[in-house]
């Protein structure tokens, strides 16, 4: 007879935590320092209980593996994008983990390069080959990728760690020689100056904020030498504000933009003047927040500070006040405008409408009083969807770069000539294995939530599927920050579709689907009705007849770990089996330690605890790790990476070491594992045969706890 596998038990120290007058034990915390050799035997002890306690699921976990691999085009070309004569693309082979990036000359192929899978296409130049880069690394990332405007130096940043912390470095792409070995410590976004002389760049502070922009001077001496004389151009010291670096689309000006969850400011320079200072658009204003798009003597702005949902302004370039603002688009309830794309000829607005995105194309019109003409919607006719704007670099364009897809509808690249509205389909993903969209459906559903306000649910699943209430499903969530979890087509998914498992997207409040007023509904003193909201979700689904009452699985990733984590405390018995990825779990104690990467910038997320009681309480009534109770809980696998800097792999270690002490659970048929990638950070494995292997073994949890095999 087998052995049945003994968890873990994680050693008790003695930790209280104390504010507001309230001691709170807290024994696992010593789990935090990952430089203690006993933590990293834990975390190696959980892993291979893990090991053990899911060994059967060996042969599940391989067929889903080549379910993926095998419906995958393993070598692949993206669709070449044209810029300043050239036609950049990636591609993928068979059996490389990542992907390779090259450009062709349009001189040597004034048409758009074949998507042929029959190896390199012809007069390739590769700039990047992520394979190489990874020789002898268990991790790689790329953080940035800017192409000089003369075309032959190449700036990227890479992180072999998973910490987000970069290294930049130069290629000259004429030699293929690096000439810049290293800045050390940088974070995400570049920006060339014209003429190629000097690179910008950021710097993150001990709390993994960007803070800083950089300028550096290129030599053929090599960065070792000249960081040194690298010249800090801009600080930002509120340490709410995150910082971005990116060239404007018309390669004009280099743009730094700086914001909170409330409050936003831009600074712009001349790309011919890398000496002079950034000038800013509009000084920041609390709770304002606006995005820019320079497009010749035009800036194009999206802000907030006349309508929630956002308005589309435009100023002369040389505008240095909101005052200087005239609308163009006013801003209307659940009309969300979330973007702006800005060309020679013509406006991309990105929209949301009804829990859904759209694009409108206004055509610039000078004699106008708005400066554009009348515009028209692109199409999707589908009943859940995706639609964004894609790569555009050339500003000057007679076609618009889009894409879309759905939960049935792989994704689909197309060409939308601007003066038309004609949409040509330039590659739809391969889907290999006799994929048929027609078998599969996918319905809008509304549920019910507990204040009566309608969610919206997204939902697909194969079409001899009948919503007989014996089904078995899975509903994921996430529910912050103002982002949207959109109708995506997934390869991975199929093989939950195959297997006749209903799978559904809770679009809930503290995301953005729905219009501002859906995150405002869902974040600070609202914090729960995220919570509440999945919940509802969850009952649609079994009330509605799709998903079986007692084969109901959820899923989850970091902000929606935590949602994880608080609806197992509000309602256990409407789950079966969760998956819980980089969860936040123990959000209190992360933002009351002001000394721990991001939290600062949290405040205005979640509410300051450390100041405020009231958010104290209200935090310490819903925070995962906290409110554990002595019930039944479903079977719940945490995953984590040893790296992670925005959720610390301390906060599901210590949520699993409690749930197992905690609940009444029969842990051997409704196992609490735990599974920590030892080389990874947020986003867990970066080679794509990794990833599916980790999606495998996850889709092979969910699939047995479900009575799926």
């Amino acid at each position: 007879m087998t052995e049945t596998p003994t968890p873990p038990v994680a050693a008790k120290i003695e930790h209280v935590r104390e504010h507001h007058g309230e001691s709170v034990s807290d024994p696992y915390e010593w789990l935090r320092d990952k430089t203690n050799p006993e933590v990293i035997a834990h975390l190696e002890a959980e892993n291979a209980y893990t090991e053990a306690v899911t060994a059967h699921l060996g042969d599940l976990e391989e067929s889903v593996f080549q379910e993926i691999k095998t419906r995958t085009q393993e070598t692949d070309l993206s669709v070449p994008v044209r810029h300043d004569g050239w036609w950049y693309y990636s591609r993928t082979v068979a059996g490389q983990q990542y992907p390779i990036h090259a450009r062709i000359a349009l001189a040597d192929s004034p048409q758009r390069p074949e998507l042929s899978t029959e190896g390199a296409p012809e007069h390739e130049q590769i700039m990047l080959d992520g394979n190489a880069e990874a020789e002898g690394e268990s991790f790689l990332a790329f953080g940035a990728f800017e192409v000089s405007y003369d075309g032959n130096l190449l700036a990227y940043s890479v992180d072999t760690s998973g910490e987000e912390r970069f290294t930049v470095r130069v290629k000259d792409l004429t030699t293929g020689e690096v000439t810049e070995p290293g800045i050390e410590g940088a974070g995400y976004g570049l920006a060339w100056s014209a003429g190629s002389s000097h690179l910008f760049y950021t710097r993150v502070d001990d709390a993994w904020r960007p803070f800083q922009v950089w300028r550096h001077e290129v030599s053929a001496d090599g960065a070792t030498e000249q960081a040194a004389a690298d010249v800090l151009v801009f600080q930002e010291d509120d340490e709410r504000f995150w910082m971005g670096l990116e060239t404007s689309r018309d390669e004009t000006h280099i743009l730094i933009g700086l914001g909170t969850k409330n409050t936003t400011e831009y600074r712009i320079l001349p790309v011919t003047d890398p000496l002079g200072d950034f000038r800013v658009v509009a000084p920041r204003e609390e709770g304002v927040e606006y995005a820019v798009e320079v497009a010749g003597e035009d800036l194009w702005i999206v802000h907030n500070k006349n309508h929630r949902d956002s308005e589309l302004a435009r100023a002369p370039l040389t505008s240095t006040s909101s005052a200087d603002w005239s609308t163009v688009i006013p801003g209307r309830d659940g009309h969300r405008i979330s973007g702006i794309d800005a060309f020679a000829s013509h406006l991309a607005v990105s929209l949301r409408s009804e829990g859904l995105t759209q694009v409108l194309v206004l055509p610039l019109d000078p004699a106008s009083e708005t400066g554009v003409g009348e515009g028209y919607q692109v199409p999707v006719d589908e009943v859940v969807f995706s639609i964004d704007v894609g790569a555009n670099p050339q500003f000057a364009t007679p076609t618009l770069r889009v894409v879309i897809e759905s939960l049935v509808t792989p994704r689909s690249v197309y060409d939308l000539e601007l003066a038309t509205g004609e949409l040509t389909l330039l590659k739809r993903q391969p889907v290999l294995g006799g994929y048929d969209p027609e078998e599969y459906v996918q319905h809008r559903l509304w549920a019910t939530a507990a204040d009566g306000t309608q969610v919206p649910i997204s939902l697909v699943a194969r079409k001899d599927v009948s919503p007989d209430g014996t089904a078995p499903g899975v509903l994921y969530g996430y529910g912050s920050y103002e982002i949207s979890i959109d109708p995506y087509f997934s390869v991975a998914r199929l093989s939950y579709l195959d297997r006749g498992v209903v799978y559904a997207i809770a679009h809930i409040r503290g995301g953005g689907e729905m219009g501002r007023g859906w995150y405002e509904q869902g974040r600070m003193e609202h914090k729960k009705t995220t919570f509440t909201d999945f919940v509802s979700c969850a009952d649609e689904l079994v009330s509605s007849g799709w998903v079986a009452a007692d084969r109901l699985g959820a899923a989850g990733g970091s902000a929606g770990g935590l949602l994880m984590g608080a609806v197992l405390n509000l309602a256990p018995e409407k789950f079966r089996a969760v998956h819980a990825a980089v969860p936040f779990v123990d959000a209190l104690t992360t933002i009351l330690d002001p000394s721990l990467p991001l939290t600062v910038g949290e405040w205005e997320e979640w509410g300051n605890p450390l100041e405020h009681v009231e958010v104290y309480d209200y935090m310490r009534g819903y925070t995962p790790y906290e409110n554990i109770r002595e019930v039944d809980y479903p079977a719940i696998l945490a995953t984590t990476g040893l790296n992670d800097t925005r959720v610390f792999f301390v906060e599901p270690a210590k949520w699993v070491a409690r749930l197992r002490e905690t609940v009444t659970s029969d842990q051997a048929q409704r196992p609490i594992l735990l599974k920590t990638e030892m080389v990874a950070g947020h986003g867990g494995k970066t080679g794509r045969y990794d990833a599916w292997r980790e999606t495998a073994f996850e889709l092979a949890f969910m699939l047995d706890q479900l009575g799926v095999g």
